[in-house]
């Protein structure tokens, strides 16, 4: 007599601990260097430590290097890592993990793996087949053969009209839902059919690697407006700066409000309009993930093409390019915003400053530092040259005047300074000023 697997059975450590190195390993893990790291740290808490519960500041210790003592509600770098683990992790098991007999989760609010068998999937009940019986003692006739056998021709002749015409529904129907889903891919990827449009973004959207939006994090920059200071990458990067702020501002009031602004997470609207179109790109979300400036990682940007929203003051990531650039926007402490150009060619100025209407916009296409993914760098002088920006990398006029410009069947590494102009905070034109092309980075 057999046995049913209980569902409520508790499986094995070391069941476990494979089925979290197959998950690590996955096609949704394994370029994701960081995320493993957490995976397997969070597993071994678990299965191999014993420990019921996993602390967030713990993690944060840990694994992202964080300080001792940190501020977790200032700092959501775990909550943030450990919800795109979640995601990941369910997504392996809908596709290539689909057959694993035993499941992981992580429950929404734990940092504790969840390891259960998949419930049995219920029996289809098969009725017997009648058994077909024949009468015995009748004489057989040859007139009765021969019956019995135009019978069997009309069966058959019916049988293949039937099958005819059912193979002309189907091919009536692949070809109906063909041209439906040709419509709709068109619909979904209408990019992919411009030329200059596809010859940019092709770049950022093959199949490796994948591609991070990382946008501005406005509260750091209305930290050193206040402050009239500029806080460098490094402190940026470990949060050293707000310890830094404590200490010039002994008054526990003041120091209240600096810690309310670190908590705030702010950021600016036309840089979300302008990522919401960048990330419409991959309707599927399976090649760009969105990030916040205070929870990227410094690995990413040598694993995976890399788009940085924002200027320096609000986005300290541009650090890392903006040593490679010619055209950069520059903050001064009286609120001021310019464009300098380091080596400014024949014709061209070495300040581009806001006058009246007129605004200023750098992109900036760059190979990232480990030359095996790219960078676009967006910088407004101010919310329309933001907009402006978006308009001129996905529109297939201004992309493809720009390329004749360059003289060029496919763009290579280049930067553009784009003069625009606006009426009532909306951008009507916006002009190519200046721009740098860098054949030899390709």
């Amino acid at each position: 007599m057999g046995s049913s697997l209980q569902v409520d059975q508790r499986p094995g450590q070391d069941m476990c601990w494979s089925l979290l190195e197959r998950v690590a390993a996955s096609a949704q893990l394994k370029r994701a260097a960081r995320l493993q790291e957490l995976l397997f740290y969070i597993g071994k808490r678990s299965l191999k430590d014993g420990s019921d519960t996993v602390h967030e500041q713990q993690i944060g210790i840990d694994v992202f290097r964080r300080p001792k003592g940190y501020d977790t509600s200032a700092d959501n770098i775990v909550r943030t890592n450990v919800s795109d683990l979640r995601k990941r992790v369910e997504a392996y098991f809908e596709s290539e993990g689909a057959d694993e007999t035993l499941v992981m989760e992580i429950p929404r609010g734990s940092y504790v793996p969840v390891f259960r068998y998949r419930s049995p999937q219920p029996k289809i009940a098969v009725d017997s087949i009648p058994l077909q019986v024949t009468a015995a003692g009748n004489p057989v006739t040859e007139t009765a053969e021969a019956l019995e056998a135009a019978r069997s021709r009309r069966r058959a002749v019916t049988a293949k009209i039937a099958i005819g015409a059912l193979t002309v529904a189907l091919a009536c129907g692949c070809l109906y839902f063909g041209i439906q889903y040709r419509n709709l891919y068109r619909s979904l990827y209408a990019w992919q059919y411009e030329p200059s449009v596809s010859a940019l973004w092709t770049n950022f959207l093959n199949a490796s690697p994948d591609t991070d939006v990382v946008l501005a994090d406005a509260s750091f920059g209305l930290l050193q407006d206040l402050n009239k200071t500029s806080f460098p990458f490094d402190d940026y990067l470990d949060r050293s700066y707000i310890h830094e702020l404590q200490g010039q501002h002994p008054n526990p009031e003041l120091q209240a409000i600096l810690n309310r602004i670190v908590r705030w997470n702010m950021g600016s609207q036309d840089e979300f309009k302008l990522a919401h179109r960048i990330l419409a790109l991959d309707p599927l979300g399976k090649r760009i993930h969105l990030y916040n400036a205070r929870d990227y990682m410094p690995d990413l940007t040598n694993r995976d093409n890399v788009i940085l929203i924002g200027g320096r003051i609000s986005n300290p990531w541009d650090d890392l390019f903006e040593g490679r650039m010619n055209f950069t926007v520059k903050f001064d402490s009286d609120g001021s915003i310019a464009v300098v150009n380091r080596a400014p060619a024949a014709g061209e100025q070495l300040i581009y400053s806001q006058v009246n209407s007129a605004q200023y916009c750098v992109v900036a296409y760059l190979p990232n530092p480990a030359r095996n993914g790219n960078v676009l760098l967006i910088e407004g002088t101010g919310a329309e040259a933001t907009e402006a920006a978006g308009n001129f990398l996905l529109s297939e006029n201004q992309l493809s005047r720009f390329k004749k410009t360059l003289h060029v069947d496919r763009f290579p590494y280049f930067e553009v300074l784009l003069k625009v102009s606006s009426v009532q905070g909306t951008p009507l034109t916006s002009t190519v000023e200046a721009y740098r092309a860098y054949p030899n980075f390709n």
